[in-house]
Protein backbone atom coordinates (compact mmCIF):
# COMPACT_ATOMS: atom_id res chain seq x y z
CA UNK A 1 0.00 0.00 0.00
CA UNK A 2 0.92 3.67 -0.17
CA UNK A 3 1.55 5.32 3.19
CA UNK A 4 -2.06 4.84 4.34
CA UNK A 5 -2.83 2.96 7.52
CA UNK A 6 -4.74 -0.27 7.07
CA UNK A 7 -8.38 0.12 8.07
CA UNK A 8 -9.47 -1.91 11.07
CA UNK A 9 -12.57 -3.22 9.30
CA UNK A 10 -12.69 -4.85 5.88
CA UNK A 11 -15.33 -5.07 3.19
CA UNK A 12 -16.42 -8.60 2.37
CA UNK A 13 -17.06 -9.01 -1.34
CA UNK A 14 -19.11 -12.19 -1.17
CA UNK A 15 -22.02 -10.49 -2.97
CA UNK A 16 -19.84 -9.23 -5.84
CA UNK A 17 -20.75 -11.01 -9.06
CA UNK A 18 -23.68 -12.75 -7.39
CA UNK A 19 -26.45 -10.77 -5.72
CA UNK A 20 -24.57 -7.58 -6.67
CA UNK A 21 -23.68 -6.88 -10.28
CA UNK A 22 -20.59 -4.84 -11.16
CA UNK A 23 -22.37 -1.50 -10.83
CA UNK A 24 -23.79 -2.32 -7.40
CA UNK A 25 -20.43 -3.71 -6.31
CA UNK A 26 -18.74 -0.47 -7.36
CA UNK A 27 -21.19 1.51 -5.23
CA UNK A 28 -20.46 -0.70 -2.21
CA UNK A 29 -16.74 -0.26 -2.69
CA UNK A 30 -17.03 3.52 -3.12
CA UNK A 31 -19.26 3.87 -0.04
CA UNK A 32 -16.90 1.87 2.13
CA UNK A 33 -13.86 3.76 0.84
CA UNK A 34 -15.64 6.97 1.77
CA UNK A 35 -16.13 5.54 5.27
CA UNK A 36 -12.38 4.90 5.50
CA UNK A 37 -12.32 1.18 4.64
CA UNK A 38 -9.36 0.30 2.40
CA UNK A 39 -9.24 -3.44 3.17
CA UNK A 40 -11.11 -5.78 0.78
CA UNK A 41 -11.66 -9.45 1.51
CA UNK A 42 -12.49 -11.74 -1.39
CA UNK A 43 -12.17 -15.38 -2.40
CA UNK A 44 -12.32 -17.53 -5.49
CA UNK A 45 -15.09 -19.53 -3.82
CA UNK A 46 -17.63 -16.70 -4.22
CA UNK A 47 -19.66 -16.39 -7.40
CA UNK A 48 -17.39 -18.83 -9.27
CA UNK A 49 -14.48 -16.40 -9.16
CA UNK A 50 -16.44 -13.33 -10.27
CA UNK A 51 -15.99 -11.74 -6.84
CA UNK A 52 -12.25 -11.69 -7.39
CA UNK A 53 -12.56 -10.45 -10.95
CA UNK A 54 -14.79 -7.52 -9.96
CA UNK A 55 -12.68 -6.73 -6.90
CA UNK A 56 -9.58 -6.58 -9.06
CA UNK A 57 -11.17 -4.18 -11.53
CA UNK A 58 -12.48 -1.93 -8.75
CA UNK A 59 -9.13 -1.49 -7.04
CA UNK A 60 -7.04 -1.28 -10.23
CA UNK A 61 -7.28 2.52 -10.69
CA UNK A 62 -5.81 3.15 -7.22
CA UNK A 63 -4.14 -0.19 -6.53
CA UNK A 64 -1.72 1.09 -3.89
CA UNK A 65 -4.56 2.59 -1.85
CA UNK A 66 -6.36 -0.73 -1.30
CA UNK A 67 -5.25 -3.76 0.70
CA UNK A 68 -6.64 -6.91 -0.89
CA UNK A 69 -6.97 -10.27 0.84
CA UNK A 70 -7.96 -13.47 -0.92
CA UNK A 71 -7.78 -17.20 -0.23
CA UNK A 72 -6.55 -20.45 -1.69
CA UNK A 73 -7.31 -24.00 -0.68
CA UNK A 74 -10.49 -24.70 -2.62
CA UNK A 75 -9.68 -23.41 -6.09
CA UNK A 76 -6.01 -22.45 -5.94
CA UNK A 77 -4.25 -19.11 -6.11
CA UNK A 78 -6.00 -16.11 -7.58
CA UNK A 79 -3.74 -13.40 -9.04
CA UNK A 80 -4.97 -14.02 -12.59
CA UNK A 81 -8.60 -13.39 -11.67
CA UNK A 82 -7.64 -10.35 -9.61
CA UNK A 83 -5.41 -9.05 -12.39
CA UNK A 84 -2.68 -8.19 -9.87
CA UNK A 85 1.05 -8.70 -9.81
CA UNK A 86 0.92 -9.11 -6.02
CA UNK A 87 -1.72 -10.04 -3.46
CA UNK A 88 -1.45 -8.18 -0.16
CA UNK A 89 -2.73 -11.06 1.99
CA UNK A 90 -3.26 -14.70 1.13
CA UNK A 91 -5.23 -16.91 3.51
CA UNK A 92 -5.19 -20.67 3.49
CA UNK A 93 -8.95 -21.12 3.29
CA UNK A 94 -9.19 -24.32 5.32
CA UNK A 95 -7.07 -26.97 6.99
CA UNK A 96 -5.86 -29.50 4.46
CA UNK A 97 -5.18 -32.79 6.21
CA UNK A 98 -4.08 -34.50 2.99
CA UNK A 99 -1.30 -32.18 1.84
CA UNK A 100 1.87 -32.12 3.95
CA UNK A 101 2.42 -28.75 5.63
CA UNK A 102 6.02 -28.78 4.47
CA UNK A 103 4.84 -28.85 0.87
CA UNK A 104 2.28 -26.11 1.47
CA UNK A 105 4.67 -23.67 3.10
CA UNK A 106 7.50 -24.42 0.73
CA UNK A 107 5.14 -23.24 -2.00
CA UNK A 108 4.06 -20.17 -0.03
CA UNK A 109 7.68 -19.31 0.67
CA UNK A 110 8.18 -19.16 -3.09
CA UNK A 111 5.33 -16.66 -3.36
CA UNK A 112 6.91 -14.53 -0.65
CA UNK A 113 10.32 -14.64 -2.28
CA UNK A 114 9.07 -13.67 -5.75
CA UNK A 115 6.93 -10.87 -4.29
CA UNK A 116 3.59 -12.23 -5.48
CA UNK A 117 2.21 -12.45 -1.90
CA UNK A 118 3.04 -9.92 0.81
CA UNK A 119 1.45 -11.45 3.93
CA UNK A 120 -0.14 -14.74 4.98
CA UNK A 121 -3.00 -15.90 7.17
CA UNK A 122 -5.24 -18.89 7.82
CA UNK A 123 -9.02 -19.17 7.83
CA UNK A 124 -11.24 -21.55 9.80
CA UNK A 125 -8.33 -23.27 11.55
CA UNK A 126 -8.53 -24.78 15.03
CA UNK A 127 -6.05 -23.39 17.55
CA UNK A 128 -3.81 -26.47 17.37
CA UNK A 129 -3.81 -26.25 13.59
CA UNK A 130 -2.73 -22.60 13.76
CA UNK A 131 0.20 -23.42 16.02
CA UNK A 132 1.28 -26.45 14.01
CA UNK A 133 1.11 -24.45 10.78
CA UNK A 134 3.04 -21.54 12.33
CA UNK A 135 5.88 -23.83 13.35
CA UNK A 136 6.24 -25.34 9.89
CA UNK A 137 5.78 -21.95 8.19
CA UNK A 138 8.57 -20.35 10.21
CA UNK A 139 10.89 -23.11 9.10
CA UNK A 140 10.39 -21.78 5.57
CA UNK A 141 10.66 -18.12 6.52
CA UNK A 142 6.91 -17.54 6.35
CA UNK A 143 5.00 -15.79 9.13
CA UNK A 144 1.29 -16.39 9.69
CA UNK A 145 0.07 -12.97 10.78
CA UNK A 146 -3.73 -13.03 10.55
CA UNK A 147 -6.51 -15.42 11.48
CA UNK A 148 -9.97 -15.46 9.95
CA UNK A 149 -12.43 -17.51 12.02
CA UNK A 150 -16.19 -17.25 12.18
CA UNK A 151 -17.21 -15.01 15.07
CA UNK A 152 -20.78 -13.99 15.77
CA UNK A 153 -23.15 -13.65 18.70
CA UNK A 154 -24.82 -16.98 17.94
CA UNK A 155 -21.63 -18.95 17.13
CA UNK A 156 -19.09 -18.26 19.87
CA UNK A 157 -16.63 -21.15 19.75
CA UNK A 158 -13.88 -18.74 18.70
CA UNK A 159 -13.90 -17.33 22.25
CA UNK A 160 -12.62 -20.60 23.73
CA UNK A 161 -9.17 -20.92 22.16
CA UNK A 162 -8.73 -18.85 18.99
CA UNK A 163 -9.10 -15.40 20.56
CA UNK A 164 -6.93 -16.20 23.61
CA UNK A 165 -4.33 -17.66 21.22
CA UNK A 166 -4.42 -14.50 19.12
CA UNK A 167 -3.85 -12.31 22.17
CA UNK A 168 -1.02 -14.50 23.48
CA UNK A 169 0.73 -14.81 20.11
CA UNK A 170 -0.01 -11.26 18.91
CA UNK A 171 -1.98 -12.37 15.88
CA UNK A 172 -4.64 -10.19 14.28
CA UNK A 173 -8.14 -11.68 13.96
CA UNK A 174 -10.43 -10.56 11.14
CA UNK A 175 -13.63 -12.54 11.74
CA UNK A 176 -16.09 -13.39 9.03
CA UNK A 177 -19.88 -13.44 9.30
CA UNK A 178 -20.40 -11.23 12.39
CA UNK A 179 -24.09 -10.81 11.39
CA UNK A 180 -24.46 -14.63 11.33
CA UNK A 181 -25.13 -15.05 7.62
CA UNK A 182 -27.72 -12.27 7.78
CA UNK A 183 -29.56 -13.79 10.74
CA UNK A 184 -28.66 -10.94 13.09
CA UNK A 185 -29.95 -8.28 10.70
CA UNK A 186 -33.46 -9.37 11.70
CA UNK A 187 -34.61 -9.37 8.08
CA UNK A 188 -35.47 -13.08 8.07
CA UNK A 189 -37.97 -12.57 10.87
CA UNK A 190 -39.84 -10.31 8.44
CA UNK A 191 -39.91 -12.94 5.72
CA UNK A 192 -37.02 -11.55 3.68
CA UNK A 193 -34.64 -13.79 1.81
CA UNK A 194 -30.87 -13.78 1.90
CA UNK A 195 -27.88 -16.00 2.62
CA UNK A 196 -29.69 -17.78 5.44
CA UNK A 197 -32.50 -18.84 3.12
CA UNK A 198 -30.44 -19.28 -0.04
CA UNK A 199 -27.40 -21.07 1.38
CA UNK A 200 -27.58 -24.53 2.93
CA UNK A 201 -24.26 -23.83 4.65
CA UNK A 202 -25.54 -20.67 6.35
CA UNK A 203 -28.80 -22.36 7.31
CA UNK A 204 -26.89 -25.24 8.92
CA UNK A 205 -24.74 -22.79 10.89
CA UNK A 206 -27.34 -20.28 12.03
CA UNK A 207 -30.79 -21.71 11.47
CA UNK A 208 -31.63 -22.88 15.01
CA UNK A 209 -34.66 -21.71 17.01
CA UNK A 210 -32.55 -20.52 19.94
CA UNK A 211 -30.61 -18.32 17.54
CA UNK A 212 -33.80 -16.74 16.21
CA UNK A 213 -34.86 -16.04 19.80
CA UNK A 214 -31.56 -14.22 20.36
CA UNK A 215 -32.21 -12.12 17.25
CA UNK A 216 -35.54 -10.87 18.61
CA UNK A 217 -33.90 -9.81 21.87
CA UNK A 218 -30.97 -8.20 20.05
CA UNK A 219 -33.44 -6.16 18.00
CA UNK A 220 -34.97 -4.77 21.20
CA UNK A 221 -31.56 -3.70 22.53
CA UNK A 222 -30.72 -2.13 19.17
CA UNK A 223 -33.97 -0.20 19.22
CA UNK A 224 -33.11 1.17 22.67
CA UNK A 225 -29.84 2.63 21.42
CA UNK A 226 -31.25 3.78 18.09
CA UNK A 227 -29.31 1.53 15.77
CA UNK A 228 -29.80 -1.53 13.59
CA UNK A 229 -29.36 -5.08 14.96
CA UNK A 230 -26.59 -5.76 12.43
CA UNK A 231 -24.67 -2.71 13.65
CA UNK A 232 -24.92 -3.93 17.23
CA UNK A 233 -23.91 -7.45 16.19
CA UNK A 234 -20.76 -6.27 14.41
CA UNK A 235 -19.82 -3.75 17.09
CA UNK A 236 -20.04 -6.50 19.70
CA UNK A 237 -17.66 -8.73 17.74
CA UNK A 238 -15.25 -5.82 17.32
CA UNK A 239 -15.00 -5.44 21.12
CA UNK A 240 -13.42 -8.85 21.67
CA UNK A 241 -9.78 -8.81 22.68
CA UNK A 242 -7.68 -10.07 19.82
CA UNK A 243 -10.08 -8.91 17.12
CA UNK A 244 -8.47 -6.49 14.69
CA UNK A 245 -11.67 -5.88 12.78
CA UNK A 246 -14.64 -7.87 11.48
CA UNK A 247 -15.49 -8.30 7.83
CA UNK A 248 -18.38 -5.99 6.98
CA UNK A 249 -21.25 -7.07 4.81
CA UNK A 250 -23.19 -4.94 2.36
CA UNK A 251 -26.55 -5.00 0.65
CA UNK A 252 -27.00 -6.12 -2.91
CA UNK A 253 -28.60 -2.72 -3.70
CA UNK A 254 -25.12 -1.21 -3.69
CA UNK A 255 -25.57 0.60 -0.40
CA UNK A 256 -23.26 -0.14 2.55
CA UNK A 257 -26.17 -1.03 4.84
CA UNK A 258 -26.15 -1.25 8.64
CA UNK A 259 -23.11 -3.48 9.05
CA UNK A 260 -20.50 -0.78 8.18
CA UNK A 261 -22.20 1.60 10.61
CA UNK A 262 -20.40 -0.40 13.32
CA UNK A 263 -17.17 1.38 12.34
CA UNK A 264 -18.21 4.43 14.35
CA UNK A 265 -20.62 2.80 16.80
CA UNK A 266 -19.67 2.58 20.46
CA UNK A 267 -21.46 0.04 22.65
CA UNK A 268 -21.18 0.60 26.39
CA UNK A 269 -20.20 -2.13 28.86
CA UNK A 270 -23.72 -2.68 30.20
CA UNK A 271 -25.33 -3.16 26.81
CA UNK A 272 -22.43 -5.26 25.59
CA UNK A 273 -22.99 -7.55 28.59
CA UNK A 274 -26.71 -7.77 27.77
CA UNK A 275 -25.89 -8.53 24.15
CA UNK A 276 -23.46 -11.30 25.13
CA UNK A 277 -26.00 -12.84 27.49
CA UNK A 278 -28.38 -13.48 24.60
CA UNK A 279 -26.52 -16.65 23.65
CA UNK A 280 -24.77 -19.25 25.79
CA UNK A 281 -21.05 -18.77 26.33
CA UNK A 282 -19.00 -21.75 25.15
CA UNK A 283 -17.54 -24.03 27.80
CA UNK A 284 -13.98 -23.57 28.94
CA UNK A 285 -11.37 -25.28 26.73
CA UNK A 286 -10.58 -27.87 29.42
CA UNK A 287 -14.30 -28.23 30.23
CA UNK A 288 -13.57 -27.44 33.89
CA UNK A 289 -16.34 -25.08 34.87
CA UNK A 290 -14.47 -23.73 37.87
CA UNK A 291 -11.96 -22.20 35.43
CA UNK A 292 -14.58 -20.47 33.29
Amino acid sequence: MSGQALSRFSLGTMQFGGAADESASAKMHAACREAGVNFLDTTSLCSEGRSEEISGRLVAPEREDDFVATKCGYHGACRRRLGMEAVDLLYLHRWDGETPLEETFETLAGYREDGSVRAFGVSSYAAWQVMKARGVARGHGVEIQLLQPMCTLVKRQVEVEILPLAVAEELAVCPYSPPGGGLLTGKHACGATGRLTNSDTCAARCGFDRMHEAVAKLARIAEEVGTAPATLAVAGVARHRGVWGPILSARSTGQPGPSPAAIDFEIDDARHARRSALSPAPRHATDRLEEA
